[in-house]
């Protein structure tokens, strides 16, 4: 593969390479700070009861940023991307399946986030200009744009953020004051529905939302020379943004009785100008999916080519917006916690407690064609999950909770040996 130089596809990052926390930090908040996390909360507020939607939130959050210290840091201490961290945890081969499958989510939320995007931009100009025509042709040119912005790379992702992500979260403090208006905090919550969703499936679309973007981490965090600057990078990710954000989509939606997302702006004072800034921290958002899926495809595939791969992405991606996937939102999120979050697990529980030496120097770079117990602790994790979620074997009541710690669980068990050492390779 031609490897961009600033990129690192299949190699660490070196120490001169290093980005300030901070710029990472800022980047990574557009994951909570972007239109899919408050349509997250409209969507919740309207599914989940009063007493489950905010503990759901924190619960879901806490979860996202406890998985996300770990993998960040993960990322920061060894340097190497998410999927080159796969490619030692579950093999050669067995990463290939697993990054492509990596590739096929993120190619899913690009393909949704496109969804959003044209949606809304269909909405706005309707409402502005009349126009009645499909939304098909704002999707194609969002996918463009997108396009080009992922083939500059992930330093001019990040000078955008700079820019979008603070006007970003001036735009949600203001929908959150406007939103008050309509009575206090108990006021607003008690409009919520008597019954719905239950906790744990509140929780696992918490998770799911982001789940991903979480397990991916260590792609911008390997950027970050102190494991330090990464843990604070998930916390504001996760934690500070992520409860505010999704929160407050749910809140402005209880208050003002609206179910889209521009109709809830418009009706709450928010014009155009604040709703095409929201917009445009959706762009840079996929901008940043589809390089991660670059990413992924070139590890299971050596022989790719970057900029070919960039382009044939935003192409696919953009024809799976033109599938209509948003109306299926909350199913979506909902698998991906199941399948993504056993991933995460044992990649944590291999570095951290069995075989930290296969991650640096020489070692990162030999790495076994499969290794069949990370698969069959990824396989049952999420089988367990599933179960789980159709009721038929409930442990936590959480689905993502149960796949996250079976997973951890199953895979320690296979890789412990009586009398022999927990960190030797097997």
């Amino acid at each position: 593969m031609s490897v961009d130089s600033d990129e690192f596809l299949n190699v660490p990052v070196p120490a001169d390479r290093s980005i300030a926390w901070g710029k990472i930090a800022v980047t990574n908040a557009l994951f909570s700070i972007c239109l899919p996390t408050l349509i997250t909360g409209l969507d919740l507020a309207a599914a989940a009861p009063q007493r489950y939607f905010l503990s759901g939130v924190i619960a879901g959050s806490a979860i996202l940023t406890l998985i996300g210290i770990l993998t960040s840091v993960l990322g920061s201490r060894t340097r190497l991307s998410s999927y080159m961290l796969a490619r030692i945890a579950f093999g050669t081969h067995g990463s290939t399946l697993l990054n492509l499958a990596f590739a096929l989510s993120l190619l899913g939320w690009f393909g949704v986030n496109i969804d959003l995007f044209g949606d809304a931009m269909a909405r706005l100009t309707a409402a502005m200009w009349g126009y009645a025509g499909p939304k098909w042709p704002m999707e194609l040119i969002a996918g463009l744009l997108m396009t080009l912005t992922t083939l500059v790379g992930l330093r001019a992702i990040n000078a955008l953020s700079l820019v979008i992500v603070p006007v970003l979260g001036l735009v949600c403090l203001w929908m959150l004051w406007d939103s008050l208006k309509f009575g206090s905090f108990a006021t607003i919550l008690a409009r919520a529905p008597a019954a719905g969703m239950s906790f744990g499936d509140t929780v696992s679309a918490v998770v799911g939302g982001v789940i991903v973007g979480a397990v991916i981490m260590p792609d911008t965090c390997r950027f970050i020379e102190r494991p330090s600057g990464a843990v604070w990078t998930s916390i504001l990710t996760y934690f500070v943004t992520g409860v505010a954000v999704t929160a407050i989509g749910g809140i402005a939606a209880l208050a003002t009785g609206k179910v889209e997302i521009l109709d809830l702006m418009l009706s709450i004072g928010l014009g155009a100008g604040a709703f095409a800034i929201v917009l445009g921290g959706s762009w840079i958002l996929n901008a940043l999916n589809l390089y991660s899926l670059v990413l992924s495809v070139g590890v299971a595939v050596p022989r790719s080519r970057r900029g070919v791969t960039t382009v044939i992405g935003g192409l696919a991606g953009t024809l799976v917006a033109f599938l209509q996937i948003l109306d299926h939102f909350l199913t979506f999120l909902f698998y991906l916690s199941i399948v993504f979050v056993p991933v995460a697990s044992i990649i944590v529980v291999d570095f951290f407690l069995v075989r930290p030496r296969d991650y640096t120097g020489a070692a990162a770079l030999s790495v076994r064609s499969i290794e069949p117990k990370a698969l069959v602790a990824w396989a049952l994790g999420a089988l367990l999950a599933v179960l789980g979620s159709a009721g038929f074997l409930t442990l936590s009541g959480i689905a993502a909770v149960d796949a996250l710690g079976v997973s951890a669980l199953l895979y320690g068990a296979l890789r412990w040996r009586p009398g022999a050492a927990v960190s030797e390779s097997v």
